[in-house]
């Protein structure tokens, strides 16, 4: 098997690396040129939604952490690339926090899959499997 391109392999990280920055950093429109118009997100695995097109995602995850402070780190991907294709494992770790002190902190993998479009990498589906997760509910307020 060849090796990879290592600037493409880099591309790829570099890719993760601004999906975590400009979600953390709630910066929608950054965050959504990420991916591809018919991205798929499967969070089934770890009890979540499947979520079908770039639009309705961003929509749902917007909603759902826009008043949150989260956090979400991704570490040592496996990294597969043929041609214009290339899929990724990566082993994550994200902490939320709600304004009314609900947390949760979970541990698992994105399995991803990536398109290359005039050059630039685009994240086309990405499926997240838990391996824990520890919740907090909200705080009780008087």
């Amino acid at each position: 098997m060849a090796a990879p391109d290592f600037a493409e392999w880099i591309a790829i990280c570099e890719l993760k690396a601004r999906y975590c920055r400009l979600l953390d950093s709630k910066g929608w429109d950054g965050w959504a040129a990420l991916f591809t118009p018919d991205f798929l997100l499967d969070a089934t695995a770890s009890g979540g939604p499947r979520i079908e097109g770039r639009e309705a995602f961003v929509s749902s995850i917007r909603r759902s952490l826009e008043a949150a402070v989260t956090v979400h780190h991704v570490h040592m991907p496996e990294i597969t690339m043929t041609g214009d294709e290339a899929t990724a494992i990566w082993p994550m770790m994200d902490h939320l926090v709600w304004p009314d002190g609900r947390t949760l902190t979970g541990y698992g993998h994105y399995h991803d899959r990536y398109i290359r479009v005039g050059g630039n990498w685009l994240i086309a589906e990405s499926r997240l499997t838990r391996l824990h997760m520890a919740m907090v509910p909200p705080l009780d307020t008087p």
